[in-house]
């Protein structure tokens, strides 16, 4: 017997079994939320906030929860991506080569990468507690954008350790010190990339439910302050889908479909923006 060849056989087997689970996992999750969200999606789902009854099966859609979660998301993200840059740049060009604070550094946020979101949501709201704070947009923003960090940094991180030291080298030859080596050369040859790491951190945020289940709240009106409650699509999912009624029910599915698509979007623009830098960078 051929040992080799059946070895050979047997990992291919393997990797197309386990290509073909990942593939139907997919489509089944797609078919689920597309067969039984499709009958209550309808234009009320996308431009209405919820009236009185909405949780009984009367009128009204989700537009508080898909206006939240873009803000909610939105604003986390824009300050997960404030502290996740100088982190970024730190690690990359002020930190000494086999620097132990880097190492450190980076080991300190695959650690954070890997803690559940709902830990982040009890850390949040024992903030909260602390500082007097009620379940609010901003109290969620802070939360998810702590989330988001380990994520956003670790990614840029990655883009920008493939910048080639003969680039950075040229930039310092020419006479530009490091803090413009940074922002006019690494960054703008790395943007598109970077770009994709702020994406992914915020399909990552505007999906997550147990984050802000303790510190952004719930409410049927659209956010209007910072300071208010602000509702959001995975949390409107789970309420819709806890009750006992069909036709509330069918609308959580819709609500799922809703979220799916927004993921789909953010996802295609992450592969084009991928698509564009492997074109483009040196």
């Amino acid at each position: 017997m051929n040992w080799r060849k059946i070895e050979e056989f047997f990992f291919k087997t393997l990797m197309i079994g386990a290509t073909l689970i990942v593939i139907a996992s997919l489509v089944l999750i797609l078919a689920t939320i597309v067969v039984k969200g499709a009958k209550a999606m309808n234009w009320d789902m996308l431009t209405k906030t919820p009236e009185g009854g909405f949780y009984l099966g009367k009128e009204g859609g989700v537009l508080n929860a898909i206006a939240g979660s873009f803000y909610l998301a939105g604003g986390a993200t824009v300050m997960a991506m404030v502290l996740s840059g100088p982190i970024a740049i730190y690690l990359n060009i002020y930190a000494r080569k086999r620097s132990k604070t880097a190492e450190f550094v980076r080991f300190s946020l695959d650690v954070l990468w890997g803690v559940p979101s709902i830990v982040y949501g009890a850390f949040g709201l024992t903030i909260m507690l602390y500082f007097g704070m009620k379940a609010s947009l901003l109290a969620g923003m802070i939360t998810v954008a702590l989330l988001e960090l380990p994520m956003m940094a670790r990614a840029m991180d990655e883009v920008l350790r493939m910048v080639p030291h003969d680039l950075k080298d040229a930039s310092y030859c020419l006479g530009a010190n490091k803090l413009e080596t940074s922002l006019r050369v690494i960054v703008r040859q790395t943007l598109p990339a970077l770009m994709t790491g702020v994406l992914l951190a915020f399909g990552r945020g505007i999906g997550d439910a147990a984050s802000v289940l303790f510190t952004a709240g719930f409410t049927d009106y659209i956010p209007d302050s910072l300071f208010g409650p602000a509702a959001t699509l995975p949390l409107a999912i789970f309420f819709q889908l806890q009750t006992p009624i069909p036709e509330v029910q069918d609308r959580g599915y819709a609500s799922a479909l809703i979220l799916t698509m927004i993921i789909l979007a953010i996802s295609l623009v992450v592969r084009l923006l991928t698509r564009w830098f492997d074109r483009n960078s040196v």
